[in-house]
């Protein structure tokens, strides 16, 4: 299958390889020509637009921001061969899905959205699941390359918009977990219960799953290097936001990780791993929830300054 990538992060980095291994012919596009030139086994393309002559054209770009200037603007998704499969990969907003549904029925391009749970990691070792929506029929053309990408696919449905709000949804309850464990160790450790010896309480009974598992590791340990960063944390929990709101909905405790959030990348946290903003819950750092933009446009809370938290918060909701 001739398969174009469009955007080499870290888990395109991960995922092209994979796809070449499976003896794939793979082409790739990404703004930075060394993320190009470190891949093996494929052919660089010079713009966006000429992924579209393939038989398959995956997107995996950073925020609206970029699928807007690299699909969108540059009309590259209008050049599209009616042949063509679209899968796009980004986490998005739910009007940009509708925008790029528009724009490719227009075109009379297939579209699946395609986003998915895991980390560089996983995506390297071929685990990840993927949240599929779109056509039976063009779902069913993609999957083997998401067979070689992921150990499940997840079929949502017609509607493009409910993969991307399962994937919204998912991930911000990781934040709470996240917020959840911060709060519940800087409660055990002011009455001398290590973070340590509590959390490998918990991981192993009540919440025995992976993602309570590894960001428990990171706060145990102090240790933040990035799997997924804090800045684009934040910015799924803006889209979080942005979708509660267009649905007439209050998520009080969706406040309370932005709000982290914000404060952890204003106290320049946002390249570390998301599962920082433990230490402003755990009053480890200070930082502002004043609006926070960083190069990728992400909003944060808006509010004025507030002081460090106590270890143990009295500002829960309710």
């Amino acid at each position: 299958m001739r398969v174009a990538w469009i955007g080499l992060g870290s888990m395109g980095a991960a995922i092209v390889p994979r796809l070449v291994a499976a003896g794939h012919r793979l082409s790739v596009w990404n703004r930075s020509r060394e993320a190009m030139d470190a891949l093996d086994g494929v052919e660089r393309l010079e713009r966006a637009a000429d992924a579209f002559g393939h038989d398959v054209v995956i997107s995996m770009l950073a925020d609206d921001r970029a699928v807007r200037d690299v699909l969108i603007e540059s009309g590259a998704i209008s050049r599209a061969g009616r042949s063509t499969i679209h899968i796009v990969m980004s986490t998005i907003s739910l009007a940009l899905v509708q925008q790029l549904k528009t724009l490719h029925d227009e075109a009379g391009m297939a579209y699946v959205a395609a986003p998915v749970f895991g980390v560089p990691a996983v995506a390297a070792a071929g685990a990840l699941n993927i949240l599929a929506a779109g056509s039976e029929e063009a779902i069913a053309s993609a999957q083997p390359l998401f067979d070689v990408m992921g150990k499940t696919t997840w079929r949502l449905g017609a509607d493009q918009r409910m993969a991307h709000v399962a994937k919204i949804a998912g991930n911000l309850m990781i934040t709470q977990a996240i917020e959840s464990m911060a709060e519940a160790t800087a409660l055990t450790e002011a009455y001398g219960l290590s973070a340590d010896v509590f959390l490998g309480v918990v991981t192993q009974t009540m919440f025995a799953s992976p993602s309570y598992q590894r960001y428990a590791h990171n706060i145990a340990h102090g240790s933040y290097e990035p799997g997924f960063k804090l800045s684009l944390g934040l910015k799924d929990v803006n889209l979080a936001r942005d979708a509660a709101e267009s649905a007439a909905l209050e998520l009080p405790a969706m406040s309370v990780v932005r709000e982290s959030l914000s404060r952890a990348a204003s106290a320049g946290l946002g390249n570390e791993d998301w599962s920082a903003l433990a230490k402003v819950v755990r009053g480890e750092v200070s930082g502002e929830s004043a609006t926070v933009t960083d190069e990728c446009g992400v909003r944060g809370a808006g509010r004025a300054a507030v002081p460090p938290r106590p270890l143990v918060r009295d500002d829960r909701p309710g």
